[in-house]
């Protein structure tokens, strides 16, 4: 993505974000006076005009949104200018002569609410412009004679002309509850300091402005420290964790797609197993058996390989466990590599081959000439989705070792902890440190988004995919 790219998205951005606003001053001067009342009655140009039911509901549903703002929103958004002042604590009742438990704010409470009433205010400005046009609508059609549809005619419209709006409405509707307004309020939280020392009620916390990245990214602290040493680990997890998924998947689909393997199906069944196997439980026996009294220390033992009292550090010794938890997930990502692959190999135009070995090339060359760019051609989006689900992959570090061997130079981590699982464990380990993971999630948002963005505009998928016929 250039700078000139950069540039124009920006400015498109902010030509449609005018024309959305220019919306209203243009509808105020198209309109005539019914229609410029309803600036203020909601619905009023559509009642007058014989849209009474929709008109009703345009002017309930602004009386419900006043009725709301005066009882409850305004009094939430104004909450978040401190996100609350008064502490929970003892104080003197002057009355009774004794101390007694005094009610806190709630910071958390405040920003919930506050986030809440900022939605419903996003949505109602939709709503408005929405009713706003339907105003200047029906005023159109009055004026060229017409008449207005009815109420059930609009209902009957949603399932033929606007079916696509109405299947629409609900998973939006979904999305926008269950997704963007508690990802939008943990947002937030990334610039407050609600950490282990502001729990509320008893301490509450407040606005702290981009203080938490500065101290995670440039402070030079334990969880600046922390931080660089687990996103430099990150990456090295997710390179040889996708790359040699990729690599081997590739050269296993290639070996049980010969012609002289037999019994390819059994194959492919075999090692599909492990796809259908739970990944937690095949990440929990391997744990129990990598275990430094575990079966496989046990084992060689028995074989007489190991002294007694001795043991291969495998989940143990922070080298061990990284180069343990990369090929333990060979075993649970290969599968998935071979699937796809295989189907692409059996697409691959066997005249190629045919032309190339005609002209004398050998198996290597056909596979680096031809196998090879065919399949990265396709599986290049796949290979950027595994990367970043790599980044983030939180199963197998959890399961496998925990983010351990723990590390006192590490803030709340451990040796094989990902940025994700460092995440996790500042929200539910003993020093709950909200503000910081949701600065992380930020940051390895930024990360992941810059990285697939920039990495996939510049690949052959994206900009020859007429070349793929």
């Amino acid at each position: 993505m250039d700078k000139e790219n950069i540039g124009q998205k920006f400015s498109k951005a902010f030509r449609a974000l005018g024309r959305w606003f220019a919306f209203f001053g243009e509808h105020f001067i198209k309109g005539d006076i019914l229609t410029k009342l309803s600036f203020c009655i909601l619905g009023l140009s559509n009642i007058i005009r014989g849209q009474i039911i929709k008109g009703l509901l345009f002017l309930g549903i602004e009386a419900a949104y006043i009725f709301y703002m005066v009882n409850t929103g305004i009094h939430s958004l104004g909450g978040l200018k401190d996100l609350g002042s008064r502490k929970q604590g003892m104080v003197m009742d002057d009355k009774l002569g004794i101390f007694v438990m005094q009610k806190g704010d709630n910071s958390m409470l405040i920003l919930l609410y506050g986030v809440v009433a900022m939605s419903i205010t996003i949505a109602f400005i939709i709503f408005y412009r929405t009713a706003l046009r339907s105003a200047l609508s029906v005023q159109k059609v009055k004026e060229r004679g017409g008449r207005p549809a009815g109420f059930l005619e609009e209902i009957k419209a949603c399932f033929d002309k606007d079916l696509h709006k109405t299947l629409m409405a609900l998973p939006v509707t979904g999305i926008l509850l269950f997704t963007v307004l508690p990802l939008f309020f943990m947002i937030l939280i990334a610039f407050t300091n609600y950490d282990h020392d502001h729990q509320p009620p008893g301490n509450l916390f407040t606005w702290v402005g981009l203080l938490n990245f500065k101290t995670i990214l440039f402070s030079g602290k334990t969880i600046s420290h922390t931080f660089w040493l687990i996103l430099g680990w990150t990456f090295v997890w997710a390179v040889f964790a996708t790359g040699l998924n990729y690599l081997f998947g590739i050269l296993l689909a290639l070996l049980i797609n010969r012609k002289e393997t037999k019994a390819k199906g059994l194959w492919r069944t075999l090692f599909v197993i492990s796809i259908a196997v739970p990944q937690f439980v095949s990440l929990l026996v391997v744990r129990t058996m990598l275990n430094n009294s575990g079966a496989v220390n046990a084992l060689l033992h028995q074989l007489g390989l190991l002294a007694p009292g001795k043991y291969l550090p495998f989940l143990s010794d922070p080298t061990w466990a990284r180069i343990t938890v990369i090929i333990v997930n060979l075993w649970v990502g290969i599968p998935y590599t071979m699937l796809i692959t295989t189907g692409i190999l059996s697409n691959i135009p066997s005249d190629l081959y045919e032309s190339a070995k005609v002209d004398g090339a050998k198996p290597v060359t056909i596979f680096f000439k031809i196998t090879m760019p065919y399949v990265l051609f396709v599986t290049t989006p796949y290979l950027i989705t595994q990367f970043i689900g790599n980044f983030n992959n939180f199963n197998v570090i959890y399961f496998l070792t925990g983010g351990g061997p723990d590390s006192l130079s590490y803030y709340q981590a451990g040796k094989t902890d990902l940025l994700v699982t460092w995440l996790y464990k500042l929200t539910t380990g003993q020093m709950k440190d909200y503000s910081f993971a949701s600065t992380i999630g930020i940051l390895v948002f930024i990360i992941s988004a810059i990285f697939s963005l920039t990495t996939y505009r510049r690949t052959a998928s994206y900009n020859r995919e007429e070349d793929f016929q």
